[in-house]
């Protein structure tokens, strides 16, 4: 089992969550222009990667929230955990430029609710052990 660092919550076991697919997949620019093949290839398609892989997960049964994960595909390890909207770091910790279009809006949550403020909070942890042990206000541990 993987010992996941909720940037919300801190340390949880996985069955916490749930696994949201590849990150940073950008938006189609006009999607109303697409035929049914290129369509077909935004909705199902997705990198096979073997080593670093960014994916997207939620707390489900935690803070209810979603964040990006750097995860080696062939070790399992967490290299990287931070929130959605920001760019990819690479390996080392360090942001990558941003290949994708999340959605930074505060009510892009599952629930439809504000996001909690995690402005001053650090998110980057390298393993599994949180950058921060303090929770942003408004996030429930």
């Amino acid at each position: 089992m993987l010992l996941i660092s909720c940037p919300n919550c801190g340390s949880r076991d996985e069955t916490e969550f749930h696994y949201g697919g590849q990150a940073h997949v950008p938006y189609p620019k006009n999607p109303n222009e697409l035929n049914d093949r290129q369509w077909a290839e935004f909705l199902f398609y997705r990198d096979n990667t073997k080593g670093a892989f960014a994916e997207r997960w939620l707390h489900s049964t935690g803070c209810r929230q979603w964040f990006n994960m750097l995860r080696d595909t062939v070790t399992y390890e967490i290299q990287a955990i931070y929130p959605m909207g920001t760019p990819r770091p690479d390996a080392a910790g360090r942001t990558t430029p941003d290949t994708g279009t999340a959605s930074t809006a505060a009510d892009s949550t599952t629930t439809g609710t504000a996001a909690p403020d995690i402005s001053g909070t650090s998110t980057a942890t390298t393993g599994t052990t949180p950058a921060s042990t303090t929770a942003p206000e408004g996030a429930t541990k």
